[in-house]
């Protein structure tokens, strides 16, 4: 997950690449406007209209305010999305959107609810500002295993009461940094409806802890898609090795790849290392894995 270490690797790249002059298109998406973080993803073919909406989802914590947004006709797979440490934005609107578009019925959450309402940092914020750090990790220490499956739970529960979710169905759910492991105690949490889940440079999947999330794979049956970025797997090569043995072990399909030449964190559009041509090959292993397990 996000720290000083992975900070460390992401300011050292982005020193290199304004020496070198190639940073143009990332500081175009720190610093444009709201709208901005959505234009920089590249359009959907085909894509559905849909409709947009600022729900409140009831936890056993208090209340989660979520972003909700669906196709505009019919009952679709559901998508349960767990944004990165910087929390519910304008980037993971966008992102949410541009899978609805794609044909899911998408709840992106506020997952540090029990502090403050979405957003949590402003425009343009970044892990690297000691700022933004001290609001946002005290957030997610707050956090745990426990959470996780509470939220989980809550989380499918609302998608279940919606009529623009196809119950017949199973959901799917992806996870990004510290999303992660949300992700894998998501489809843990609620095995029989999970059939698919994606974590994008997710942290601490695989751990010595007793609570570590590799452990919860016998108790799953999502098909899963692992997509991890280069420096995290420098940093924790045994991650990739572990997750492997334990999906075996359970005979689950599971895709595992380290994404050449990324950093923690390339997937967002609003990244400080947002890597577009691997964000968009990891997307569209995504949509692959959600067509053929949510069907």
């Amino acid at each position: 997950m996000c720290d000083l270490d992975t900070q460390r690797d992401a300011e050292a790249y982005l020193a290199e690449a304004k020496k070198s002059g190639s940073l143009s298109r990332r500081e175009f998406g720190l610093l444009t406007a709201v709208a901005g973080a959505g234009m920089l993803l590249p359009p959907v073919a085909n894509a559905q209209s849909v409709v947009e909406h600022d729900v409140e989802v009831p936890t056993a914590d208090g209340v989660a305010d979520c972003y909700f947004v669906h196709p505009a006709q019919g009952s679709h797979a559901a998508v349960i999305v767990w944004p990165d440490i910087l929390g519910l934005r304008p980037a993971f609107r966008a992102m949410g959107k541009r899978l609805a578009q794609s044909g899911y019925s998408v709840l992106v959450v506020n997952p540090f609810y029990r502090d403050a309402r979405s957003p949590v940092v402003g425009e343009g914020a970044s892990f690297g500002q000691p700022e933004t750090r001290e609001i946002v990790l005290p957030m997610a220490r707050h956090l745990n295993a426990d959470t996780h499956f509470t939220d989980a739970r809550a989380m499918v529960a609302f998608l279940d009461a919606q009529p623009s979710v196809d119950k017949s169905r199973r959901i799917g759910t992806t996870g990004y940094c510290m999303g992660g492991p949300m992700v894998m105690r998501t489809v843990a949490a609620v095995p029989d409806r999970l059939g698919a889940g994606g974590t994008f440079h997710g942290g601490g999947l695989a751990t010595d802890a007793e609570t570590s999330p590799h452990l919860l794979i016998p108790q799953t049956q999502s098909s899963m898609l692992h997509c991890v970025a280069a420096n995290d797997d420098e940093s924790d090569p045994d991650a990739k090795v572990k997750l492997r043995a334990a999906y075996d072990a359970a005979g689950l399909s599971a895709e595992i790849e380290v994404y050449e030449g990324t950093l923690h964190g390339w997937c967002p559009p609003d990244s400080q290392v947002y890597n577009e041509a691997q964000a968009e090959r990891a997307w569209s292993r995504l949509l692959a894995l959600f067509e053929t397990a949510l069907a």
